[in-house]
């Protein structure tokens, strides 16, 4: 049943975005769309009170609860940058807006980079105290070990990511050298000039 409800929040996130853009640039209606948009905090509230409930009623707490926690954690730590992002592109598209995009290169996108793994340290942090209230609330150790595991995947998945958004920092990538303007000729067209000149 856990499964099937994250299953059905993830196709209630993007269909709730999609009616949210919708109605924000295809039918002008900016403030139905906004809230359309904000309703999307509604699913995860809804997954963590069916997750609660599931424990209470006595269902051994397992892999299903540990994945409802990483997905109501991801949702807080990186709902908000997709919401933005698609937006972005929908008002790109739509109405012609300037397409947002991120910074590509040098220590810009190395704090690009470290904004978005912070994302990732809170969508742990949120999983991680999701996962010790659900270790509390059952109070049987016995019980609780595929809950504990579930903390250490959430933190291991911080951890890589920040070592990848840290290589940004310590080697930034460089933008590719920029050619000769129109104003600038080029050496072959110098000579070409000269020879004409002969």
């Amino acid at each position: 049943m856990i499964v099937t409800l994250i299953i059905a929040c993830e196709i209630g996130f993007w269909v709730l975005l999609a009616a949210g853009l919708s109605f924000r640039y295809l039918l002008r209606m900016p403030r139905t769309g906004m809230a359309l948009l904000l309703a999307e905090p509604l699913l995860e509230v809804v997954l963590l009170v069916v997750t609660a409930l599931d424990l209470k009623n006595g269902a051994d707490p397992s892999w299903k609860h540990g994945l409802a926690a990483l997905y109501i954690g991801y949702t807080v730590g990186h709902g908000h940058r997709t919401v933005k992002w698609l937006d972005g592109h929908a008002a790109h598209r739509i109405d012609g807006r300037p397409l947002p995009r991120p910074p590509r290169y040098g220590m810009a996108r190395a704090l690009h980079e470290g904004k978005v793994w912070l994302g990732t340290v809170v969508a742990a942090a949120v999983a991680t105290g999701l996962l010790r209230l659900a270790m509390w609330y059952v109070d049987d150790p016995a019980r609780t070990g595929s809950l504990e595991s579930w903390q250490y995947t959430a933190w291991r998945v911080a951890g890589i990511h920040g070592l990848i958004a840290l290589s940004y920092a310590i080697w930034p990538k460089k933008a590719p050298a920029a050619g000769p303007g129109p104003s600038e000729p080029s050496s072959d067209r110098l000579l070409k000039k000269e020879d004409v000149r002969r």
